[in-house]
């Protein structure tokens, strides 16, 4: 038995009005998407190459170029950072602390912050640093 058929077959041009449309719209969003802020400090720490790495447990301490001291997500000054130090350094194995600072932080400041580290138990500091890149340098 045979059925009729009534679909019918789309015979006319293809329209790319539409899918220009949809396109542009996608670009547009991507394009705003870039614009909104992201979140966190903008840093620009040094550069050095061939530095070891930190092993066991790490906390990490911000230092922008105003001298601000970000720790644990917030804001805080030296009598906050000590006592959280403090109460870090008693309950943990030996601590090592990460120092992100930017290129502007005197070599004073960071002195400090190590001094303040140390007066509570944490003897391991280290600086953090971007690799290095070398110009001719040419990777696989």
């Amino acid at each position: 038995m045979k059925f009729p058929r009534n679909a019918k077959i789309l015979r006319s041009q293809f329209d790319i009005a539409p899918f220009a449309a949809v396109f542009f719209c996608l670009v547009l969003l991507l394009l705003l998407g870039t614009l909104l802020p992201t979140v966190g400090l903008p840093l620009l720490p040094p550069s050095a190459a061939d530095l070891p790495g930190a092993t066991g447990p790490l906390m990490a301490l911000a230092v922008d170029a105003g001298g601000q001291l970000y720790f644990e997500n917030g804001k805080v000054n030296e009598n906050q950072l000590t006592n959280r130090f403090a109460a870090l350094a008693a309950t943990r194995e030996p601590l090592t602390l990460i120092i992100h600072a930017d290129q502007a932080v005197t070599y004073g400041q960071l002195a400090h912050i190590v001094l303040l580290a140390r007066h509570a138990g944490i003897t391991n500091s280290l600086l953090a640093t971007l690799p290095r890149v070398e110009a001719g340098a040419s990777r696989p």
